[in-house]
């Protein structure tokens, strides 16, 4: 297997380190246990991992701003088959059963931070 930089001898940690301009002053033990803390430092944001796709995601935003599943599939150019079925999954992995809960919790998770979700509200 060639290292990450393609010089002999080096691994790739070493060849990804030599690259990065961040977090080069680490041994690889320290950079190991930067990774696993449970708690960033101070400092760095703390946002949960949405437990939807980008795709869903997506899709979520669609369905906060009171789209339908036809006006979802024209807008991304996909079946509207497949739009209901992104739909579902948001549903399945949200534990929902309607539609306005998922916009609830799009506005939760993006207060502000989506202007289409704004509308043309003052």
């Amino acid at each position: 297997m060639t290292p990450a930089s393609g010089r002999p001898g080096e691994t790739s940690a070493q060849g990804v380190r030599g690259r990065l301009p961040q977090g080069t002053g680490l041994t690889l033990a320290e950079a190991l246990e930067y990774a696993m803390r449970e708690n960033p430092p101070e400092g760095e944001p703390q946002r949960r991992p949405s437990p939807l796709t980008r795709r869903e995601m997506e899709i979520a935003r669609l369905v906060a701003q009171g789209m339908s599943n036809k006006a979802i599939a024209a807008a991304l150019v996909i079946a509207q088959r497949t739009a209901e079925g992104h739909v579902e999954h948001i549903l399945v992995k949200l534990g929902f059963t309607s539609r306005v809960q998922i916009a609830a919790w799009v506005s939760r998770q993006e207060p502000g931070d989506d202007p289409s979700l704004a509308g043309d509200a003052p």
